[in-house]
């Protein structure tokens, strides 16, 4: 069927969230602590619902278990496999680490491990992330972490808007406050925090998963192994820049002028739209919207000035 597939999303409240999301996209969060809105997800923990069409009502999860048509060669998967989410931290996020899939279906029930990347929208000047450690081997790594020594073991790195980096599994990571982000992942819920600096939720410190991070936590960090994003098609109409291709996803940004037309074949694809407003094949889309284009949609039409991500399983 030729139909986008619209998503309402779902709101988490943190304790290092904000109220940026409303601010910047105008979503009606929950409170002035809202992190993360799950703009495309099927995962338990939020499963979004469809918005409008021939499926409204319906929760992302069981178009996946029922209409295997409308997803292409990945639709044989258990699960939905991706989970695309805007981050917005006010405040730091914890020192954490993901596990790999071998890893979580032996430790977390079966879970799919956690790959994800992010495309910084906004940030604060002088904001820096979490990215990589610098521990020589696993010896060290280990006694840095036990001996709680963090300023001589994260790697903090500069960070502006338009920047993207690759988090994979293993990678020490946070996102520090000031910072709004668009993120990439598998579809996973499993994050082992290393340090939360000591803070209190509910008047309680925050668990930690220390013996788990060790665990999955790779040694030495590669910092050459950041991806390049490269621009793959460009002309008076727009441009596209393919901002990764790893063993979970494809992920690319299209900046639209006038109009923009694409066949993105046989898998489905995730879209978000970033910035300004427009149509697509005569649906008006705005900032702040996130939408399927199913498998086989065929030629796709994106009209107006806008900007917008999309992604597709691997």
């Amino acid at each position: 069927m030729r139909e986008l597939i619209f998503l309402t999303p779902v709101f988490k409240e943190t304790v290092w969230g904000g109220s940026r999301l409303r601010e910047v996209f105008g979503y009606d969060i929950p409170s002035g602590h809202t992190g993360e809105c799950w703009g495309i997800s099927a995962h338990k923990n939020g499963d979004c619902l469809v918005a409008s069409g021939t499926y409204a009502g319906q929760h992302l999860s069981a178009l996946w278990r029922d209409h295997k048509e409308l997803f292409g060669p990945t639709a044989d998967r258990e699960e939905f496999p991706l989970l695309v989410k805007i981050i917005d931290a006010k405040a730091d996020l914890s020192i954490q680490v993901h596990p790999d899939d071998a890893y979580a279906a032996a430790h977390e029930n079966g879970s799919l491990g956690k790959m994800e990347c992010w495309y910084i929208l906004d940030c604060e000047p002088g904001t820096t992330i979490v990215i990589g450690h610098n521990a020589k081997n696993t010896e060290e790594m280990r006694e840095m972490i036990r001996e709680k020594r963090w300023g001589e073991f994260i790697r903090q790195v500069p960070v502006k808007k338009g920047d993207f980096f690759q988090i994979d599994p293993g990678c020490v990571h946070a996102i520090k406050g000031g910072t709004l982000l668009l993120e990439t992942q598998q579809s996973s819920d499993i994050t082992y925090r290393v340090y939360d600096y000591d803070r209190l939720s509910d008047g309680k410190p925050r668990q930690l998963h220390i013996q788990q991070s060790m665990d999955v936590i790779r040694v030495p960090f590669d910092e050459k192994a950041q991806p390049k994003p490269c621009v793959v098609k460009e002309g008076e109409a727009g441009r596209e820049t393919r901002l990764i291709t790893c063993g979970r996803y494809t992920c690319s940004k299209v900046d639209v002028d006038t109009s923009w037309e694409e066949d993105f074949g046989r898998d489905f694809t995730n879209v978000s739209i970033l910035e300004g407003q427009g149509c697509v094949d005569g649906v008006p889309v705005k900032k702040g919207q996130h939408f399927i284009i199913p498998a086989d949609y065929g030629s796709c039409c994106f009209r107006g000035k806008l900007s917008f991500i999309f992604s597709q399983p691997r």
